[in-house]
């Protein structure tokens, strides 16, 4: 300090004044342990960047349906003329969405289906599948069944669904609804494919990597099933829980969900691993079968499928890895 004061003391001119008073900021600042505060910085930065991307990603997904929603709504404007002369307004759209979503599917994780041959091309049947943290293993599939199939598949999804903001037009358009027994035989009775996961949110949020099957006593899908006399095609997606994570297994989201049906428990992910659908055999309406029966055969059909193709725990490291085992096998 006394050498900081001195050339303070003695220099002449601005360039000795601005050399003082920076000398005497930096010993009030202490920067001499700047370098400490960046190395410790650098750390901070390394340890929590990871875990922010991976609550970041799922986000994307959300950023990918309201891109389509958009496109949906510009679609709609162009197009409002043509709509009192055609009577499928929106063939042009589902197509475009199918093929943007069916190449996000290819590109991130290398998407698959196999057992597409037993999806019928006309007439009613019924999908019955597990449901991810994020189901975008159902969206890929859907695609699919617009591109290869030239059919557009009904879904079932929770109330909460109608309710976020902006979702209207998309719900619409891919002939989503929020599930009375009454419109799905409906549906499967004018000879539409229906899709629905007896497990829901509840399986979503608080399923883990060991992919237990969270059906409680439900059997409601399967009274639709014999009341429209449509066939069940269990439906199962290898690594869909190593994509997307849920943290449904702590306390406090499962009492929040079971309390006000609220589905808060954050989720995270979108690891680009390998995604494979497997459609197994369809399951025939049989007169003779009642609901709890059709509903426990089913869940074994989709349970044979998990056990049959996915390695529990799941663990992500070699849901990234399976995407190469394939390209050797191909070799």
């Amino acid at each position: 300090m006394s050498n900081g004061n001195e050339s303070c003391m003695t220099g002449e001119g601005l360039a000795a004044f601005l050399a003082c008073v920076f000398h005497a900021w930096e010993e009030w600042a202490d920067l001499g342990r700047l370098e400490d505060y960046l190395s410790v910085l650098e750390y901070l930065v390394w340890v929590f960047t990871p875990l922010a991307i991976v609550f970041i990603l799922p986000f994307l997904i959300v950023i990918l349906l309201y891109l389509s929603i958009l496109f949906l709504h510009v679609y709609k404007r162009k197009n409002q003329l043509r709509e009192a002369y055609c009577n499928n307004l929106w063939d042009g759209a589902r197509k475009t969405l199918a093929t943007l979503w069916d190449g996000h599917g290819a590109i991130w994780h290398g998407y698959e289906i196999h057992g597409m041959e037993k999806i019928p091309h006309e007439g009613a049947a019924l999908i019955v599948y597990y449901h991810g943290a994020i189901p975008i293993d159902y969206y890929y599939f859907l695609a699919n069944i617009i591109l290869q199939k030239g059919r557009t598949c009904h879904s079932v999804a929770d109330h909460f669904l109608f309710k976020v903001p902006g979702f209207k037009l998309l719900l619409e358009v891919f002939s989503v609804m929020h599930g009375p027994q009454e419109e799905c035989v409906k549906a499967l009775r004018n000879g539409h494919l229906l899709g629905i996961s007896p497990g829901g949110v509840r399986e979503a949020l608080f399923s883990d990597e060991t992919y237990p099957l969270l059906w409680g006593k439900r059997k409601g899908f399967a009274q639709v099933a014999i009341d429209s006399k449509a066939p069940i095609i269990p439906m199962f997606t290898q690594n869909v829980r190593e994509g997307f994570r849920s943290l449904g297994r702590m306390k406090f989201f499962r009492w929040v969900y079971e309390r006000f049906r609220l589905p808060i428990a954050p989720v995270y992910g979108g690891f680009p691993v390998k995604f494979r659908t497997f459609l197994g055999d369809p399951i025939p309406y049989d007169p003779n079968t009642n609901a709890t029966e059709l509903a426990e055969k089913v869940q074994q059909a989709v349970q044979a499928l998990i056990d049959k193709h996915q390695k529990v725990p799941g663990n992500v490291l070699r849901a990234l890895l399976e995407r190469f085992h394939r390209r050797q096998k191909e070799h």
